[in-house]
């Protein structure tokens, strides 16, 4: 059986300097933003050469509470694509803000920034991407796109650690980068976590407060804060498995390139772009008959995942919310499949993969 992810393998690596940081952490007697957590702060801060990081309690709190540390006003609209998870949507939401979406390309299951525009009025404050699968959007566009409109932006990279547009990393060109941890990330947890990066001190500021009850001082509270702080084991878990996250981006796109050079065309592959550095967090193929694909695939004993089987404007609970027609999102959740590709899986895995799909 070729598992889609077996995070046993995946972590197997990291088993012996996890346990000596567990039981260091252990020995501490400080579990709640204590050294680890400074620690890693400073470090994920160093790999993406920004100044600041607060870690956070999972991806959708990082989403969160940088729209709330970013002084736009309630009611403003926010710029998001049609396709994303539903916890981009969802921060916006939480933050009492309207989202709203923008088809993606159909090429790179990006938001596509020549649609942007169209939906921007006077209303619009800031533009949410999110670098979907692990491939960064199209920042120049979206970049003089921000400009033109003095538009706040941030960076949804939970798929993306170490991504690169242009030889930047995702996460530094906005005003926020979020991350989650969540396990199956390339850069996993063993649980749920997250982060947010920024060069600015005084989101920094704001951040720190908010994942701490809107406490600078304890038992002083300055905002109506949130209990969103990254777990100090967490923290020294994920200190340890940073130090081989570009191992692991690696392995995972030479994975990728078995797939790239060997499938049949009739499977729809991810687009290759010499400007793009993508780290395949999620190595998707499209095809018409993708759910006869994933069963034939089990049956071959290959389990496959799908990323997203609904799209968020036909999720029950944004039902009066999210109103409107976006068919290209419908297209890529009706035909979308992810392919095993982790960092626990083999080159031998891949092949015997791509031999069974070639049948299909």
């Amino acid at each position: 059986m070729i598992y889609y992810e077996n995070l046993f393998h995946s972590n197997s690596k990291f088993l012996k300097e996890y346990e000596q940081k567990f039981n260091q952490v252990l020995n501490s007697g400080w579990f709640i933003l204590g050294n680890e957590v400074s620690n890693f702060e400073n470090q994920f801060a160093g790999y993406h050469n920004v100044r600041f990081c607060v870690g956070v309690a999972s991806g959708l709190d990082a989403l969160t509470l940088s729209l709330l540390s970013s002084g736009i006003e309630t009611k403003s609209e926010v710029i998001v694509p049609s396709n994303t998870y539903i916890a981009t949507i969802l921060s916006i939401l939480h933050s009492n803000m309207i989202p709203v979406l923008v088809e993606p390309d159909i090429k790179t299951y990006n938001i596509d920034p020549d649609r942007i525009e169209e939906k921007i009025t006077s209303r619009t404050k800031a533009i949410m991407i999110v670098h979907l699968y692990g491939k960064s959007c199209d920042m120049d566009k979206i970049l003089r796109i921000c400009r033109k409109y003095n538009l706040i932006l941030i960076e949804d990279c939970a798929q993306s650690h170490g991504a690169k547009y242009k030889n930047q990393l995702t996460g530094t060109f906005g005003e926020f980068g979020a991350f989650s941890f969540y396990p199956t990330k390339n850069l996993g947890a063993l649980g749920d976590a997250g982060a947010v990066i920024t060069n600015n001190e005084q989101y920094n500021e704001r951040l720190k407060m908010l994942r701490n009850y809107g406490s600078h001082k304890k038992y002083h509270n300055e905002l109506v804060g949130f209990n969103s702080r990254l777990d100090e084991i967490q923290a020294a878990l994920l200190s340890v498995k940073l130090k081989f996250l570009d191992e692991i981006n690696n392995h995972k796109r030479k994975l990728a390139g078995i797939y790239l050079d060997n499938l049949k065309d009739e499977f729809v592959k991810p687009v290759f772009d010499e400007n793009y550095f993508d780290v395949y967090h999620i190595f998707n193929i499209r095809h018409p008959k993708r759910d006869q694909l994933k069963e034939y695939l089990l049956k071959n004993e290959i389990l496959t995942e799908i990323h997203y089987p609904v799209p968020p404007h036909k999720q029950k609970a944004m039902q009066g919310i999210i109103n409107g027609d976006f068919p290209i999102a419908e297209e890529i959740h009706n035909t979308t499949l992810s392919l095993p590709c982790s960092f626990g899986h083999t080159e031998d895995d891949i092949y015997k993969v791509v031999e069974v799909m070639n049948k299909f």
